[in-house]
């Protein structure tokens, strides 16, 4: 259920506790290993109560994920792509080690829960960024789904890799290695 901050105090506070909770067990365990049973133990309510907000777990974690990328998209919002290509990326390592644990751990798990919700997420993003950008329109269909497609595979890799090797260099030098795969491919694409 996405708050819009005219619900009840109690409402909006139960929601929080929800997700909270949810994101506790994100850190503990392996999606498929979260009950209804144990997150509503931990968010300290019945049930009932959590069935009243969402349907199935999935629904909770599809709601974080766009809470996730609409921070993401209103930082973005300005950049004009391929021109901010680099910019992008950098705003997206940026933001991304800015988030909580939960976040990290969504991104990088090879858990098909969340790559189905974070493909979902991730094509949010790339619509509303590369597919608004009049530059990018010119390109023919096929040629805007390889390029979105190498662009977020490529820099998500960099993360992913990044994170699961135990953060192994400073961001500063992740970045530059993804802008410099990246920005490198996207280049030679358009030239």
């Amino acid at each position: 259920m996405k708050i819009t901050g005219h619900e009840d105090l109690r409402v909006q506070r139960t929601i929080k506790n929800i997700q909270t909770a949810f994101k506790q067990l994100i850190c503990e365990k392996r999606f498929e290993q979260i009950t209804v049973k144990e997150l509503s133990e931990r968010a300290q309510i019945n049930k009932k109560t959590f069935y009243r907000y969402y349907q199935t777990l999935s629904d909770l974690l599809a709601e974080i994920q766009v809470q996730y990328s609409s921070g993401y998209l209103s930082i973005t919002k300005g950049l004009r792509y391929p021109r901010d290509l680099a910019k992008s990326i950098q705003t997206f390592f940026e933001y991304s080690t800015s988030q909580d644990r939960a976040y990290e751990l969504i991104t990088v798990s090879a858990s098909q829960s969340y790559m189905n919700i974070r493909q979902s997420m991730i094509d949010d993003v790339m619509n509303q960024t590369w597919g608004s950008d009049p530059e990018f329109k010119l390109l023919s269909k096929w040629q805007q789904q390889m390029v979105i497609s190498f662009v977020q595979q490529t820099g998500l890799n960099v993360y992913c890799q990044w994170v699961l090797d135990g953060k192994p260099v400073p961001i500063s030098a992740a970045i530059d290695t993804a802008i410099d795969l990246v920005h490198g491919g996207v280049n030679q694409f358009l030239k």
